[in-house]
């Protein structure tokens, strides 16, 4: 028996809020553009740079730095879709980047698991990212499968592997394509093709898209290249994830930062483009702080970088990867990770950015506590509900239930209140115990966690489309081998 994923609810766009005016977002801008042109950006791949050079980019050959004239990156990114569709296992699960719609994402991609039944922190495994899918595609705010945690006992095919889990565990758009041995890429083609149904199938509705992270400052990693080009050409959906780090590996300036992060994210969208024009691509560029006395990652700021990088994205006439989110930096569950939970949530419907939120990790998104996806997503639907869940409707004036009961009397027994009283959702996560006394939000959370993760069974893939992936997995794990 299956159960039936419930229809995803993002947040609409109409609260967006423009932090930076026109004039501060050109100057920005600028800023990438002069980095571009004047500074370059490294590109580790024979591939890439012939891309480049025959275009007019000037390449260094021996230092393999790019210099990408002004007038390249806007003849490139021209022709950069602004809206195209993530693909859900079903119609209805399609997730439209237009711009109207926030669409929540689950955080990705964490190393450490604390186990559902010792309680003791250990390595995730692939096991971990299955559990996961299959409990998100029960929570109807989240839209977007990152893998959250990282499948480690599969070795050099780990990302095919969770690919794989997110495919078969949920019906919902699965971030599957990451940073693999070149290979290796053309396999997770293969998968993504079975499952879409066929190559024009996949690039119409794409059922998983690929992230690639920058390396700061100003350079691109050699094999993600390599494969986000596999990629474009098949027409799955790419985004360049830029993390520079203030003190380290950026600027200890915020615009510094984000301006460094822009050119790293648009030099990477220049080549897809130059290589193959209207492939989909995406932004998202994440500033994080050094600790000034550890060099430890702080990655929630009360700054608005991540704001100024959807408009950013935007500025440049894509989606963003980006934007309100969730993600905390605390190592357990408590005061410090509700706060940011809580901040972050009501952040999303200002922010607009087109994939947002990052539920389920803790520690800088390296540690999986399971309940804490549900406490996130608790915290998320309150901001939902409290900015964007209500509609203006004359009828619940109810002034003819106000003169029904009239002065000095209540509306306990009204048939009205036995119609309305539970249209309420309540924000509150505390329950009693069998003696009357209140548990703990996280030990009910868990609880739910727990339940769902027992209940719930997505409707599986076709018994063919299950075997033709693991004649994939398989083929994959023989070339594998073979590269060592």
């Amino acid at each position: 028996m299956y159960s039936e994923t419930p229809d995803i609810i993002p947040f609409p766009t109409s609260l967006k809020c423009e932090l930076l005016v026109p004039a501060e977002l050109d100057r920005l801008k600028g800023g990438t553009l002069h980095l571009l042109d004047r500074v370059g950006v490294h590109f580790p791949s024979r591939r890439a740079l012939e891309i480049l050079a025959a275009h007019g980019a000037r390449v260094d050959w021996d230092t393999q730095i790019v210099r990408i004239p002004p007038a390249l990156v806007d003849e490139a990114m021209s022709t950069a879709p602004r809206t195209f569709v993530l693909g859900g296992r079903e119609e209805r699960l399609d997730l439209l980047l237009d711009g109207n719609s926030s669409y929540l994402a689950t955080d990705g991609t964490g190393v450490h698991v604390i186990d559902l039944e010792t309680r003791e922190m250990r390595p995730s495994r692939k096991e971990d990212v299955a559990m996961m899918a299959r409990v998100c595609d029960a929570l109807p705010l989240i839209s977007f499968y990152w893998p959250l945690v990282s499948a480690q006992d599969y070795g050099l095919t780990a990302p095919l592997h969770q690919c794989h889990a997110g495919l078969t565990n949920t019906l919902k758009h699965v971030r599957g394509g990451m940073t693999v041995p070149p290979q290796l890429a053309p396999y997770v083609v293969e998968m993504a093709t079975a499952v879409a149904g066929s190559a024009g199938a996949l690039r119409q509705r794409p059922p998983i898209c690929a992230n690639f992270c920058t390396i700061a400052p100003l350079s691109q990693d050699g094999h993600s290249l390599e494969n986000a080009l596999t990629y474009a050409e098949a027409g799955i959906p790419i985004s360049f994830m830029a993390m520079p780090t203030m003190g380290s590996t950026a600027p200890a300036t915020p615009l510094g930062a984000l301006v460094q992060g822009d050119a790293e994210v648009v030099s990477g969208m220049v080549l897809v483009q130059l290589a193959y024009p209207g492939a989909p691509v995406f932004h998202s560029n994440y500033v994080s702080l050094m600790h000034r006395r550890t060099g430890g990652y702080i990655a929630e700021l009360p700054i608005p970088l991540n704001w100024m990088a959807v408009q950013m994205a935007h500025a440049w006439g894509v989606p963003s990867l980006g934007g309100g989110s969730v993600s905390i930096d605390a190592s357990d569950i408590g005061w410090s990770a509700g706060l940011d939970t809580g901040s972050g949530a009501m952040s999303i419907p200002f922010y607009g950015g087109e994939v947002c939120g990052y539920l389920g990790l803790a520690g800088s998104s390296m540690v999986l506590y399971p309940e804490l996806m549900i406490l996130q997503h608790k915290a998320c639907q309150y901001a939902y509900d409290l900015l964007c869940g209500f509609e203006f409707d004359e009828a619940d004036m109810a002034l003819d239930v106000i003169a029904d009961v009239g002065p000095r009397s209540h509306f306990l027994r009204h048939r009205h209140t036995r119609k309305h009283i539970r249209d309420f959702r309540l924000p509150s996560m505390e329950r009693e115990d069998l003696q009357g006394n209140p548990r703990e939000p996280h030990e009910v959370a868990l609880e739910e966690f727990v339940r769902l993760e027992e209940t719930h069974r997505p409707r599986p893939l076709p018994a063919e489309v299950l075997s033709e992936l693991d004649r994939i997995l398989a083929a994959a794990e023989r070339e594998a081998e073979r590269i060592g």
